[in-house]
């Protein structure tokens, strides 16, 4: 699927330090030292535009990949788009739209709010509608040798599902301790009480079967797909073939990726070989963004408590405004949107455009290579994006004079490769 235009990113002079990363599954910090990296970051389920909570994952990710490419790492970066799920269904009946109509036009519309907003496109965006041939042959197959079993539905049709207690990494998370899980499963789009469930917690890898026949054209929409988690574990397989980094919003930290592992582990094991689920390790690193909340609730489609991008962008919103307040919090930091926050990320959008209009002066001190290295030094412990607003500020904010045009570019391009920020 043809992902937006790629924002140009300048080239920095020197080079900058190891990033470290928190991972959120156990909290340790610890730096990649692999020369090339995969990046996978779970993407939209297009039935509605993009929301603040939205932007807040992928302008993070867009700055652990700025931060990859100033350090000179070799990457590839995949993304899906769930253009086949009940929500989607849901809206288009409820609106009267067809929902193939629906995902295209809400697809188009994330596509010129990432535009704007100057988010780097992953190398391969891959929708569900595009993979169903291939999710389909790997249920299949997961039936042949056991590892799915077929639920009955009152209309006839079967749901299939995978036997998650096989496999020990599951079983043995950390991050399964001290947590109701069948309660958070279920928040989530679960089933842990449907009767004949072997565990409580296997996921439904593909809805409404009948038979042999997985996708009947005579049924309508909603009445089948394939399971959420595998989705992404198949598209995340095939592009990038082993996981570095997983990454996404931390409300998908369980059940989705630790579901999605769950997948991944059984298709290695499959491409192994062996009948039962690989016990090895199918991502390295887990990291997510934290939640934004609207008029105390977390923002959320369901709710309708949105702000969206491109409404904020047709009230005359300066883009770059809307980043500014996205990394004005630490992407671990849960916040909550209003208008004051916005109003002073517009207020150091101005006051970064201002500084451009002061003279030079050969006296002057250069300013360049000195914020340079305060904004890679911030960025590298952990992505401190509010650390590096601030070394920014502190950098223009009383500037009178720039020493050369040569100096200005350098601030300038900085800002633009690292922060995404265009002044």
């Amino acid at each position: 699927m043809q992902t937006w235009e790629r924002p140009q990113v300048p080239l920095l002079p020197g080079s900058a330090p190891t990033l470290q990363l928190r991972d959120s599954l156990t909290g340790a910090i610890s730096p990649h030292l692999r020369e090339e990296l995969n990046l996978w970051v779970c993407g939209i389920t297009p039935y509605d535009a993009t929301h603040l909570g939205h932007a807040n994952t992928y302008v993070f990710f867009d700055i652990l990949v700025r931060v990859w490419i100033d350090g000179g790492r070799k990457m590839r970066y995949a993304q899906n788009l769930t253009d086949i799920d009940d929500p989607l269904f849901e809206r288009a009946h409820a609106t009267g739209v067809d929902w193939k109509n629906l995902a295209h036009e809400q697809t188009e519309l994330f596509r010129q709010d990432m535009r704007e907003l100057r988010v780097i496109p992953p190398h391969a965006w891959v929708s569900v509608s595009e993979k169903l041939d291939d999710l389909e042959q790997l249920v299949r197959a997961w039936e042949e040798n056991a590892g799915a079993y077929r639920l009955p539905n009152d209309d006839g049709s079967e749901d299939i599902y995978v036997d998650s207690a096989s496999d020990v990494e599951f079983v043995n998370s950390p991050y399964f301790s001290d947590l109701d899980l069948a309660a958070l499963f279920d928040g989530h789009g679960g089933d842990s009480q449907r009767v004949g469930k072997r565990n409580p917690l296997d996921p439904l890898v593909w809805k409404g079967v009948r038979g042999t026949d997985y996708r009947p054209p005579s049924k309508i929409a909603g009445q089948w797909r394939p399971g959420w988690h595998i989705e992404c574990a198949a598209i995340a397989k095939d592009e990038l073939g082993t996981v570095d980094v997983q990454g996404g919003g931390s409300d998908l930290l369980f059940p989705h990726h630790e579901m999605s592992e769950l997948h991944l582990r059984a298709i290695n094991s499959q491409e192994s070989a062996v009948a039962t689920l690989a016990q090895q390790k199918s991502v390295a690193f887990h990291v997510h963004s934290a939640m934004v909340s609207y008029q105390g609730t977390k923002m959320s489609k369901s709710l309708g408590n949105l702000i969206l991008v491109s409404q904020l962008i047709h009230t005359g919103v300066d883009p770059r405004a809307i980043r500014l307040t996205i990394l004005s919090h630490h992407y671990r930091q849960d916040w909550e949107y209003t208008d004051a926050v916005l109003e002073r990320a517009q207020k150091r959008l101005a006051q970064w455009n201002a500084a451009l209009e002061a003279p030079f002066d050969e006296c002057a001190p250069e300013h360049g290579m000195e914020l340079l290295q305060k904004l890679r030094k911030n960025l590298a412990y952990d992505l401190d994006t509010p650390a590096a607003l601030a070394a920014v500020d502190d950098c223009l904010a009383h500037l009178t004079a720039w020493h050369s045009e040569a100096d200005k570019q350098l601030v300038i391009d900085t800002i633009d490769a690292l922060l995404g920020v265009k002044l």
